[in-house]
């Protein structure tokens, strides 16, 4: 069976967990490779497409697409990047420029692509009655209904609490760790059904707060599959602490961008 043929992908890693440079994706295998983001730095984009380049995946995941726009990524339309933007309606997604992106897309030309974007109202059923309801069938399956621990929650919170400028009521983030589980949860289904279909290897395109290992993506997959041999490299920007929870990371300088934080002052 092709999934069979994935699980027997060798593994060529770096000798334990630790900060690595670009010049060592090349040599990063693994049956799903979960390739992180800061979504507006160009360097990360381009170290996701080194890394798909020698990685030969069968089928990208993009957190960005949802599954139906994603099949509109088909040979003619990826010979350009004007003429897949359009097709993918990228301009009107709110993700940022495409013309980061589509040098991942040049290196694998061959590769099934398949999308894991959340529907809002999902996110809002999400926040309000819990991931695994907006999840529904196999909720389970993906630990959706596994309660987290105390701390786990209260780090998620805090978290999401700075990630949105401090500005929002604290009774709000338990909603939006709901969220952030469903998306989880909605990665890991597309990854695998990618991996059944294809037989592997799959990248995964997706922001590094999905690739960490303590909370994201990686969890939900084993959960889900938990023999199966998972690689997560998350990519941030200076300054960064020496532990990060990813397998591999990566740090760049800071991409310039207007302070995110100035609209709720």
């Amino acid at each position: 069976m092709k999934a069979l043929a994935a699980l027997a992908f060798a593994l060529a890693m770096p000798a334990g967990a630790a900060e690595i440079g670009p010049e060592a994706l090349p040599g990063l295998r693994a049956p799903v490779v979960i390739l992180g983001e800061v979504h507006d730095n160009p360097a990360h984009h381009a170290n996701q497409a080194l890394a798909v380049t020698f990685l030969r995946p069968s089928a990208i995941v993009f957190e960005m697409l949802s599954d139906e726009r994603a099949s509109y990524a088909t040979p003619a339309n990826r010979e350009s990047a004007e003429r897949l933007g359009v097709a993918l309606a990228w301009e009107a997604s709110g993700w940022p420029d495409f013309a980061m992106y589509y040098p991942i897309f040049e290196a694998a030309p061959e590769a099934t692509i398949r999308g894991a974007d959340v529907a809002r109202a999902d996110l809002m059923r999400a926040m309000n009655e819990g991931a695994a309801a907006a999840f529904g069938d196999e909720a389970a399956r993906f630990g959706l209904t596994r309660p987290m621990s105390a701390h786990d929650q209260a780090a998620l919170e805090a978290e999401q609490l700075a990630a949105h400028c401090n500005a929002l009521p604290p009774e709000r983030m338990a909603g939006m760790v709901e969220a952030q589980r469903l998306r989880d949860a909605v990665l890991a289904r597309a990854v695998i059904e990618a991996l059944l279909q294809t037989g592997g290897p799959v990248a995964v395109i997706t922001g590094s707060g999905h690739a960490r290992t303590d909370f994201g993506l990686p969890v939900a997959l084993h959960a889900a599959m938990p023999d199966l041999p998972v690689l997560s490299i998350g990519q941030i920007e200076a300054p960064a602490d020496p532990d990060q929870p990813f397998d591999y990371w990566i740090v760049t300088d800071p991409a310039p961008r207007e302070d995110p934080c100035a609209v709720f002052r």
